[in-house]
């Protein structure tokens, strides 16, 4: 008898719950979806931590720091050109903002200073230049490897205005 107490009682919570998710507005429900993963997660890590289970967590981090060392020296030969894409990226994000991203005409036109920095090349760059640079970044940026189509669109407007001075 009390089982069936506890599935009516369990039916009335969800129901209840399911109403308020319905009107909840999107913003808090997702406030309180990262609280209470944020939540979850330290729940877990303490559980895992009473029980003493915690030692693939410390192998798993070890990994990551070794493989963040061997990395290093290739994350910093790239980053003055990721961060130069992401300054144009983030602030093509910002409606009504000038920033390096929004600096083009409104026909589409770009500048060339502002086609040879995004190519990350030096004013007077050969034809054989220009095309490398932008083989290089495209590689790195292209939508179909999950680049953005605003810097690949920005890779090849810089390209087509270096060739076609």
């Amino acid at each position: 008898m009390i089982r069936i107490y506890l599935l009516i009682l369990l039916l009335v919570m969800l129901f209840v719950g399911l109403r308020w998710f319905l009107k909840t507005p999107p913003a808090i429900l997702a406030r309180y979806v990262r609280r209470a993963s944020v939540i979850a997660l330290l729940m877990v890590l303490l559980a895992l931590a009473a029980t003493g289970r915690l030692n693939w967590l410390f192998a798993v981090l070890g990994v990551i720091v070794a493989l963040l060392l061997r990395l290093m020296p290739l994350l910093l030969r790239y980053a003055p050109y990721l961060h130069r894409l992401w300054s144009i990226f983030k602030s093509s994000r910002q409606p009504g903002r000038q920033g390096p991203g929004n600096r083009t005409g409104s026909h589409g036109k770009m500048r060339s200073d502002e086609a040879y920095e995004i190519l990350g090349l030096s004013p007077g760059a050969s034809k054989q230049e220009i095309i490398q640079a932008h083989r290089r970044l495209m590689q790195k940026n292209h939508p179909d490897r999950g680049g953005s189509d605003y810097l690949a669109a920005k890779i090849n407007l810089a390209k087509e205005t270096l060739l076609h001075r």
